[in-house]
């Protein structure tokens, strides 16, 4: 094979088939890429709660067509996190207060639920490896994004429900999390340093590591009231909260043509894939 054959065949299928000593190169999903600029506004603020998504726009903007920008906003709508309405089109979530405060309540109950359980019958290796998770948001938090700063918020979480070891709190977890994301972007956008954000986990961490489930129950429940109460604001006063950015379009940067595709992992864009994952049971 001539090395512009090769080139062709990389270009077209993304691997090079006839020569088993290469690793196949993955061509890029324009779909996710849009899909990862629209979240990191909408995490961000620039498309705040309720604000259309103007196709015509925001394909200029990111120099791509419509096609792939209407399969990402279908995409985030299979997620909860944006709507559709016949003859508006795509807009971006609302919530009311009535909705956060019963999102809360359902969280507090089954995080509660999940760090008690998580003290009697997690391992002493998940402990570590949940520890080692909360090091690891703390370290990084100067330099994450908004969106990866969110992820590993809502990892910790979902490590705790995890190591519960209760399958049926952990489905019931795992099918609020598009909700739960928009609301921790909300929460994001209410604390000034991220570091605080990150050591606000480490009550919580530290009471499941000492196995006192009286401790991370109260730990955890003023956790997430404060993050309700954040959160409430957030909606009550919109783009006068504080951090809050008014702006309704996303970056003008454009889409890049190249993006190593980001690994599976929790609902919408994972942090990258060299950063540790929250750990499993």
């Amino acid at each position: 094979m001539t090395s512009e054959t090769l080139r062709k065949n990389i270009a077209l299928h993304g691997e090079e088939t006839d020569n088993p000593g290469f690793s196949s190169i993955r061509v890029p999903d324009l779909v996710e890429l849009v899909e990862r600029q629209l979240l990191q506004a909408i995490f961000e603020g620039r498309l705040p709660p309720g604000s259309r998504i103007v196709e015509a726009e925001l394909s200029r903007q990111m120099g791509v067509s419509r096609a792939p920008l209407r399969e990402a906003a279908r995409r985030l709508e299979s997620q909860g996190v944006i709507v559709s309405t016949p003859r508006k089109g795509f807009t971006v979530r609302t919530f009311s207060p009535k909705e956060i405060q019963d999102l809360f309540q359902v969280r507090l109950g089954l995080e509660v639920m999940a760090a008690r359980l998580a003290c009697e019958v997690a391992t002493d290796a998940q402990l570590a490896s949940l520890k080692a998770y909360a090091d690891d948001m703390l370290e990084r938090a100067p330099t994450l994004s908004n969106i990866e700063r969110v992820t590993m918020d809502l990892g910790m979480h979902t490590a705790i429900s995890r190591l519960s070891g209760n399958e049926y709190l952990q489905r019931i977890f795992a099918n609020m999390q598009a909700e739960i994301r928009i609301c921790q972007g909300f929460i994001e956008r209410q604390y000034r340093d991220p570091v605080f954000i990150a050591q606000s986990h480490f009550p919580v961490v530290d009471a499941i590591l000492r196995r006192d489930a009286d401790a991370a129950e109260k730990a955890l429940r003023v956790h997430l009231v404060d993050a309700q109460d954040k959160a409430h604001a957030q909606v009550l006063h919109g783009d006068q909260a504080p951090d809050a950015r008014p702006s309704a379009m996303p970056s003008s940067a454009p889409v890049p043509a190249t993006q190593a595709k980001p690994k599976a992992g929790a609902t919408a864009s994972p942090v990258s894939s060299s950063r540790r994952k929250p750990p499993r049971p």
